[in-house]
């Protein structure tokens, strides 16, 4: 089961502002739904109160500290761990799908094998950021470039970029 990681960035790794996002990619929201219905998605608590409500036909997943935390519609876990197993146990999901936030992100580093990456071609400022260095070493498979007009805002490249087994290369 693929741990995937969907961001979007822009280029000075800004990734939100006051727990919303900075820009309107609206091919990018098209690809960000095709890519995770029908699967598990995984979200901080703040991420879900900027969206406010389930996304529809996939299973939602929130992390909070919150012991007591209850939202309709979706499963609440207090760690990125037991989240990831709540959605394992959905036996029908083969991609588990990390939304977000920064914090979030952070802690799947270690654990995703695949990122689908959003290069926003701006810099703006912003309190939420988005490290790429951890994935400088990972395999790219597919990148697609989409130009600024009437329904995106910038010019922003799409890409897939997988977790590259260093001993399998090696051997």
């Amino acid at each position: 089961m693929d741990i995937s990681i969907i961001v979007a960035v822009a280029e000075n790794g800004v990734i939100g502002k006051d727990n919303q996002l900075l820009w309107r990619l609206s091919e990018d929201l098209k690809l960000f739904k095709k890519r995770t219905t029908n699967h598990a998605i995984i979200m901080g608590r703040k991420t879900y109160d900027s969206i406010g409500k389930p996304l529809p036909n996939r299973l939602n997943i929130v992390i909070s500290r919150s012991k007591d935390l209850e939202i309709e519609g979706c499963l609440v876990a207090d760690s990125l761990e037991k989240a990831i197993e709540l959605a394992q146990n959905d036996s029908d999901k083969e991609e588990i799908f990390i939304i977000g936030g920064e914090k979030i992100y952070t802690l799947a580093e270690s654990l995703a094998t695949k990122l689908y990456l959003t290069k926003v071609q701006v810099n703006l400022e912003g309190d939420a950021f988005f490290n790429l260095k951890p994935y400088e070493n990972w395999t790219t498979v597919s990148s697609e470039h989409y130009k600024k007009d009437e329904r995106n805002e910038y010019d922003f490249e799409v890409l897939e970029v997988i977790r590259t087994n260093m001993e399998a290369i090696r051997n």
